[in-house]
């Protein structure tokens, strides 16, 4: 192996802003459905429960184009998928502006899966090998903040007599603008510069980050079969990793509603401050550990969020006061909160660089499924026990994760190899 300096590399500052405006993107259509779908129901003439249709359709296509975009970047180059995918989006979100009725935007919806996977994968791949814990947590940061703003542009929409339309078109026509600046960079977006704060990759690589033409490793690109990555155990240990971090997640904001107002008595309005407070631990958390995971390094601050997790999962699951279970919320955002990002920036030190872009897409697709079956699996559990079980059900899940990146990060060998790459 070669040796890398532990200094980080400074991203240059447009590439930066551009990754966080494309979280903000990413997380923008995620709030506009849920102010808009009243009025967007009413006007196609359908059910309420038909925004499952919706939904399902953008997971498919997310879930998709997020597993293939670690096995097309070697051929596109990061710079134009994010265009590519960017562009894909913006067209997907034009389409549900003009949309006659739900089967053109369920179609759209699939298309704006398959944009939004694929900038998904792509900007963590690229991130991974580009930006230290810092930008890689912040990063991930400015989803939250898309999430947020979403609710924002179409409340503003309606308020101001408009039609749910304009929420989708305003966003739609920052997605174009988006992805011509991703055009405009396609050049620097494959000068990757050398991994900071994690482990040496090997100088012989699969360059498949910045694409066949660029990259600053030495030596040629090895191309690196499919079969190779897909026959690792690590690989699809980080898989179920990431499966089982996103269902807890996205299983805690879901039903922590249900079990203050239902389990312990706190009334509608205090119940939801308190779930805001967890998402708003979630973000804060991102942004405070980033600057402690730059410092202190990537695997000390997973392992020390990882058991917060299963301390904040323990706090829920003890039956007494509310204020116990809102504290172990608290625990669970600000705790999980790095671990997406740093177990995205390490999957090289886990599979080997040359697998990594391959693994994180997996990673990326399997979170997807977690954050669809589990938490409503769990809510098949809370209906059928009591809903007093979300904690316990939470404590597993803590457990399991931990349990998975022991197996995932075990080494073999006294030059760190991944013990997966010695088999």
């Amino acid at each position: 192996m070669c040796a890398v300096s532990t200094t980080p590399t400074a991203p240059r500052a447009s590439l930066l802003l551009l990754a966080y405006l494309a979280f903000v993107s990413l997380g923008l259509p995620d709030g506009l459905i849920g102010v808009g779908w009243p009025s967007i129901r009413a006007d196609f003439g359908v059910p309420t429960e038909a925004v499952g249709l919706v939904l399902t359709a953008g997971t498919a296509g997310y879930l998709t184009s997020s597993v293939l975009a670690g096995f097309t970047l070697a051929r596109l180059g990061v710079g134009w998928l994010l265009a590519g995918s960017t562009l894909l989006a913006s067209l997907a979100l034009t389409g549900y502006s003009v949309s006659p009725g739900l089967v053109l935007m369920v179609g759209c919806a699939l298309v704006l899966g398959l944009g939004s996977g694929a900038i998904d994968s792509g900007l963590n791949a690229y991130a991974a090998g580009a930006f230290g814990p810092r930008h890689m947590n912040w990063m991930h940061a400015f989803f939250g903040l898309g999430v947020a703003i979403g609710p924002l542009i179409m409340t503003g929409v309606l308020s101001a007599g408009l039609a749910w339309r304009w929420g989708y078109g305003i966003v739609a026509a920052a997605q174009l603008a988006l992805a011509a600046a991703f055009a405009l960079t396609v050049r620097a977006w494959r000068r990757q510069p050398a991994r900071a704060g994690t482990a040496a990759a090997p100088t012989v690589v699969a360059d498949a980050v910045s694409g066949p033409a660029g990259g600053t490793h030495e030596g040629p690109a090895v191309p690196v079969p499919v079969r190779e990555t897909l026959r690792l155990p690590a690989v699809w240990v980080g898989a179920l990793a990431f499966m089982v971090y996103v269902a807890i997640e996205v299983t805690t904001g879901l039903w922590a509603f249900l079990l203050l107002t239902v389990g312990r008595g706190v009334s509608a309005g205090t119940a939801g401050l308190c779930v805001s407070a967890y998402w708003g631990s979630l973000f804060v958390g991102r942004v405070v550990q980033g600057i402690v995971a730059e410092r202190l390094g990537a695997d000390r601050v997973l392992r020390s969020s990882l058991l917060g997790m299963a301390a904040g999962a323990a706090l829920i699951a003890v039956p007494g006061p509310a204020w116990v279970a809102v504290l172990g919320l608290v625990v669970v955002g600000f705790a999980a909160a790095p671990v997406f990002p740093l177990l995205t920036l390490t999957t090289a030190d886990r599979v080997g660089a040359t697998h990594a872009d391959r693994a994180i897409g997996l990673q990326i697709g399997t979170a997807g499924l977690g954050a669809a079956l589990v938490p409503a699996g769990v809510g098949v559990l809370l209906e059928a026990a009591s809903v007093q079980a979300l904690g316990s059900a939470l404590l597993v899940l803590a457990v399991l994760l931990i349990a998975l990146h022991v197996a995932g990060t075990r080494r073999s060998g006294p030059d760190g190899t991944p013990a997966a790459l010695a088999r």
